[in-house]
């Protein structure tokens, strides 16, 4: 029978440790790291104008009362501008 001592406890822990760092820094150091570019890529923005359509723009309540008091205010001042003369 083997007899256990100390420094045998001792040299059980030691192993262990090492086995352990060991398959730590295996296990770790042999993962897939992604493969670095071999050619260096650069983002270009370019601008370009386009022609388009301008849409008539859709009048609104104000624009198409303003039109008609400038109107008839036009109107206005015209008669009193026949008069004057």
């Amino acid at each position: 029978m083997i007899a256990i001592t100390k420094n045998t406890i001792k040299m059980k822990k030691l192993f262990f440790l090492l086995a352990s760092a060991t398959f730590a820094f295996t296990l770790g150091s042999c993962r897939d790291q992604e493969p670095q570019p071999a050619t260096h890529t650069t983002e270009v923005i370019r601008e370009v104008r386009v022609e388009t359509k301008d849409e008539p723009k859709s009048e609104g309540f104000i624009e198409r009362t303003g039109k008609k008091i400038d109107k008839k205010v036009n109107d206005k001042i015209d008669e009193k501008i026949d008069e004057i003369d």
